[in-house]
């Protein structure tokens, strides 16, 4: 079968500076490879988009390795196994992949998550029950640590990320303060059970942090940067945890803000409050805790504890308008492509 079809794919023509434009983008078809032997030939369904992906088009230093200027895009992926040189897979299986920004794939079979169609949308794979998902429980957990009582605030709170956040804090008693961009966002926030939602778009963000939390923050899970922590930084307890997931105010910037260098402020911080910040890749949790992870999430799901949302757009051609979309936090919910 694979000597008959074309893989329509989509990779990186240039490296973007600043926002990423469509030159940045390069669309093309090929032939389909044929799996070789412990291998599996996948046709996407549905594609992943994460704004980790940003960082990952650029050559600086970070935590992974960039991808080269020809390469496919990353991107984690549910797919259907179209032929199989595996043990243990058959055409028809549904598994979570990491094909990419294209329409097949050929993949390793122990690279694969096998799915469930009928345990959860399969779509929950890229979101609530995937990577999303386990960043905030794994961030919450290790680093976190919410105790009954206590205050948290996320920002892009009605994201993947940052909705499971709030809503596991709240199971773990704590009050949840979410911050998002425009009303109905806000609105989301409190359908999903937060205690407060911002609008970082409003004027005043400090002023109206300080009076949703009065007796300060005792979790900051970051998930932004930029004018969000510099409105959180005052209101940081003694003993504040701030579990670093992502800095979406800066992915697409092409040199350090102006303005004085506040580092000083920031250290005098955590050295007078006894603060931890601690940037974290959820990776390094998952051996120990992704079967919790999955079991607990399941549960939270099925007895209406945590819900989510989801922003799918038909097509990979419409990839990277929707990718540049969820950089300027436009998407609702967890952006995902329709594929095939």
């Amino acid at each position: 079968m694979s000597d008959t079809l074309l893989n329509h794919r989509i990779r990186l023509a240039s490296r973007p500076h600043g926002e990423p434009t469509a030159e940045n983008f390069q669309h093309d078809a090929v032939a389909v490879a044929a799996p070789g032997d412990g291998q599996v030939l996948l046709r996407t369904r549905y594609l992943s988009l994460d704004p980790y992906v940003r960082g990952r088009m650029s050559d600086a230093p970070s935590y992974a390795a960039p991808m080269e200027v020809g390469d496919v895009i990353v991107g984690a992926t549910v797919s259907e196994v179209v032929e199989s040189e595996a043990e243990g897979y058959s055409p028809g299986d549904v598994v979570l992949s990491y094909g990419g920004w294209q329409e097949y794939s050929v993949e390793p079979a122990t690279r694969l998550r096998r799915l469930d169609p009928d345990a959860a949308p399969v779509t929950t794979a890229l979101g609530v029950l995937g990577m999303p998902g386990f960043t905030a429980y794994a961030g919450l957990r290790a680093i976190g640590k919410p105790q009954p009582g206590e205050t948290l605030v996320v920002a892009a709170a009605t994201g993947p990320v940052g909705s499971a956040v709030g809503q596991i804090a709240r199971i773990q008693g704590a009050r949840a303060v979410g911050i998002a961009g425009g009303e109905r966002k806000t609105a989301h926030l409190h359908e999903l059970g937060f205690d407060e939602a911002l609008d970082h778009r409003a004027p005043d963000l400090p002023g109206r942090l300080a009076a949703a939390a009065p007796d300060g923050i005792d979790v900051y899970f970051e998930n932004v940067g930029g004018p969000v922590f510099a409105a959180v930084l005052p209101l940081l307890n003694t003993f504040a945890r701030v579990p670093v997931c992502g800095l979406a105010a800066t992915y697409n910037a092409t040199g350090l803000p102006e303005g004085p260098d506040r580092s000083a402020a920031l250290m005098g911080a955590v050295l007078a409050k006894s603060l931890t910040l601690r940037g974290f890749i959820q990776t390094e949790f998952a051996p120990a805790m992704f079967e919790d992870f999955l079991r607990e999430m399941t549960g939270w799901i099925a007895s209406g504890q945590v819900r989510w949302t989801e922003d799918i757009t038909d097509g990979l051609e419409h990839a990277p308008d929707a990718f540049v979309g969820m950089l300027r936090g436009e998407n609702f919910g967890k952006a995902i492509i329709h594929v095939s």
